[in-house]
């Protein structure tokens, strides 16, 4: 199996899924997307894989400027406003995407790509957002140690939008997880599967390779 093949089956396997419930054939537009995701300024991925099995994989790239107007990103700029859209994600570090196949999950390997996607990011600058009905991927941030900066209503279509754990402007963002702020709102309670990444440090991954720009671009596996 190739490294495409095995992208395209982890996509399936996790969007396929509640909450985002994504019709078969998503999988393939996202493989058709990530052919030019590549071409993205500031692309990097990481893929991990026991033997030549992928078991998951993330990408980043740089946010341009000016900020999109695709997808939901016009919510996340009325939301957040022009001058926080230019401080804090323009020109930084935005994670797109991270999936894990099934038998990976809990294991603390989401964790691991997502520092892997994000670790050389010398300022610290990075982002991503995800729907606010994706309760199991909010708290998966949150036990990561990445701030809400945005705080939809959990019923809602809306995205939540999430600061790196070294994002200079996280201080300024209010976590909603946090009795101290807002009032002492009901904390987040982690599924079992999210809990483990507090007591793991290695997951099952034997290989995890990490390949950034024109080199993964070029690699006849993506």
């Amino acid at each position: 199996m190739s490294y495409g093949e095995g992208v395209r089956a982890v996509y399936a396997g996790a969007f396929g899924a509640a909450p985002w419930n994504e019709a078969p054939n998503r999988a393939d537009a996202y493989m058709d997307r990530l052919g030019s995701d590549v071409t993205r300024p500031g692309f990097t991925a990481a893929v991990a894989l026991e033997g030549e099995e992928v078991l998951g994989w993330a990408t980043a790239w740089t946010t341009p400027r000016p900020f999109p107007s695709g997808r939901c990103y016009l919510q996340v700029a009325a939301v957040l406003g022009e001058q926080r859209i230019q401080q804090w994600l323009c020109g930084a570090r935005e994670v797109d995407e991270l999936a894990v196949a099934g038998r990976g999950r809990g294991s603390g390997l989401g964790a691991r790509l997502l520092h892997a996607v994000t670790e050389d990011r010398a300022d610290g600058r990075c982002w991503l957002l995800t729907p606010a009905r994706a309760a199991d991927a909010l708290c998966f941030y949150a036990v990561a140690d990445w701030t809400p900066a945005t705080h939809p209503a959990p019923s809602g279509a809306s995205h939540a939008v999430f600061l790196g754990p070294r994002h200079p402007a996280r201080a300024f963002a209010l976590a909603p997880c946090d009795h101290r702020n807002r009032g002492a709102p009901p904390p987040c309670v982690l599924p079992t599967s999210v809990r483990a990444l507090r007591a793991s440090t290695s997951g099952i991954v034997r290989t995890l390779v990490v390949g950034t720009g024109r080199r993964l671009s070029n690699s006849p596996h993506w």
